[in-house]
């Protein structure tokens, strides 16, 4: 077992070396995965209308975080800096052309990129070192902060002050709980299943097992 803490790198870690073939093909896989999701929960978004719902039009913030998760699972999986953006991004991409599109246009890629950018903002002031719970949650709340800031001027510019500021705070809320949250659990089962074994987060999965061994 490596006397190596899993959350403070080396200086010969991965999450300071060059980009591998395997890192790219991974951001790209999942951005495509994430992006036939985004899609689908673009349709699904639609018919559950929680805003219309409730009578209340910040509350569809709530349903936001789906929308956020492949920042953090491509953030925690490559962890090299550029990977949480770059994953959001074509995942962004992927649901506004691959598959014909989302009601919401080329308002969806300016989407994506400022909430890649939340994701990566935090994972930058840990200078990419910590990879915890706790910086995944903060993660998928940077990414919704960012995005709902963005979509108060370009889709809600009507709405009251009150309404964005409360918009902005479930939208963040839903990004540290179902894209933070789910997403760091998401990236631990596929670790525990060996499928990312060339990965930081698969050889702590090792670490651990080899703990309790």
């Amino acid at each position: 077992m490596s006397s190596a803490s899993p959350s403070s790198p080396t200086p010969s870690s991965p999450a300071r070396g060059r980009y591998r073939t395997i890192d790219l093909v991974t951001i790209a896989s999942l951005g495509v995965a994430f992006g036939v999701v985004f899609w689908a929960w673009g349709k699904l978004y639609g018919i559950i209308d929680l805003a219309a719902t409730v009578g209340y039009p910040p509350a569809g913030g709530l349903l936001a975080g789906p929308w956020l998760i492949a920042g953090i699972v491509g953030g925690l999986i490559v962890r090299k800096a550029g990977a949480a953006f770059a994953t959001e991004l074509v995942a962004a991409i992927v649901s506004m052309f691959v598959l014909g599109g989302t009601e919401w246009g080329f308002t969806v890629f300016f989407s994506g990129v400022v909430q890649g950018l939340g994701a990566e903002l935090v994972v930058l002031v840990f200078a990419y070192r910590l990879w915890t719970l706790p910086v995944a949650v903060l993660m998928g709340a940077m990414s919704g902060a960012l995005g709902a800031v963005y979509e108060a001027f370009v889709l809600y510019p009507d709405w009251t002050v009150g309404h964005q500021l409360v918009y902005g705070v479930l939208f963040a809320l839903s990004g540290a709980v179902v894209a933070g949250g789910l997403g760091w659990v998401l990236v631990r089962a596929l670790a525990g299943t060996g499928a990312l074994d060339a990965f930081p987060a698969g050889r702590e999965a090792h670490d651990r097992d080899a703990a309790l061994t």
